[in-house]
């Protein structure tokens, strides 16, 4: 990482997988999510869901195990290149790669495909944790190493786990869902507290209004939860608050070295 002392990424191999689904995900695009979350059922069917979600959880241990610090990348996947949002993408990722992390997003088109070109043109590594959906789930194709899941539980549990910080695009109700599932686990405790970063002023002032004037005036959250924000439309900004990234609490810990005997 030019000018700190940030770990260099490791290299990253080739993807494994093929970003083309099989014929039996694209046809079971929504079965197991549903299946799941429809209420008690055999057994037999809710032990086979457990293996299901084991292997998932599995799969993605195994393919990011190696891969160094990420910064994650929430936003929509409607904004379409050209669109100013998207452009913002673009420079986001680059910015992240220029600093030396991997560009991770959900791997979808919109802002995730900007951010993952944006950090691969810059000439960094660039990451995507696909969900298989009726529309919307095609992977794009600025990804040096794909990962696709059926429950978003897992995919949101991979793109935490491997984030050092995390920046905020415009979005929807999945980008709301994932900004405050990381905000909920800084708060509690439950992660260090890494940087979140809303870009996008415009859209995301209203929202601000209301943790601002709705729930700090309220009591369901306290003063110092709204300083764990940074709202902003300046790429500066953005790299000085990457840059306030706890590495230290990783600068003396290797990167773990791959075992052969292990398949990796």
């Amino acid at each position: 990482m030019s000018g700190s002392s940030f770990p260099e990424n490791p290299a990253i191999p080739a993807p494994a997988e093929s970003r083309r689904l099989p014929r039996r995900w694209r046809r079971d695009w929504g079965e197991k999510d549903r299946r799941l979350l429809e209420g008690p059922r055999s057994r037999w069917a809710e032990f086979k869901t457990l293996l299901h979600i084991g292997w998932e959880l599995l799969q993605g241990f195994r393919e990011l195990h190696f891969i160094g610090p990420c910064v994650t990348v929430f936003g929509s996947a409607r904004f379409p290149p050209g669109h100013p949002y998207y452009e913002l993408g673009l420079q986001v990722g680059a910015e992240i790669a220029r600093l030396g992390f991997n560009v991770m997003t959900g791997g979808g088109p919109g802002i995730m495909e900007a951010a993952n070109r944006g950090g691969q043109e810059a000439g960094g590594h660039s990451i995507g944790c696909n969900i298989i959906l009726p529309k919307e789930q095609s992977a794009n194709k600025y990804i040096d190493r794909l990962i696709s899941f059926h429950y978003f539980f897992v995919r949101k549990v991979m793109l935490v786990k491997y984030s050092q910080a995390f920046v905020i695009l415009p979005g929807g109700y999945g980008t709301l869902d994932e900004a405050f599932e990381a905000a909920t686990l800084v708060q509690t405790g439950k992660m260090h507290e890494f940087p979140i970063i809303f870009m996008g002023i415009q859209y995301w002032q209203p929202l601000f209004d209301f943790i601002r004037d709705g729930m700090a005036p309220a009591k369901t959250i306290d003063p110092d939860d709204i300083e764990r924000f940074l709202l902003t439309d300046s790429i500066e900004e953005l790299r000085v608050g990457l840059q306030q990234t706890p590495f230290k609490l990783f600068a003396d810990k290797p990167l773990p070295q791959r075992r052969w005997w292990l398949g990796e």
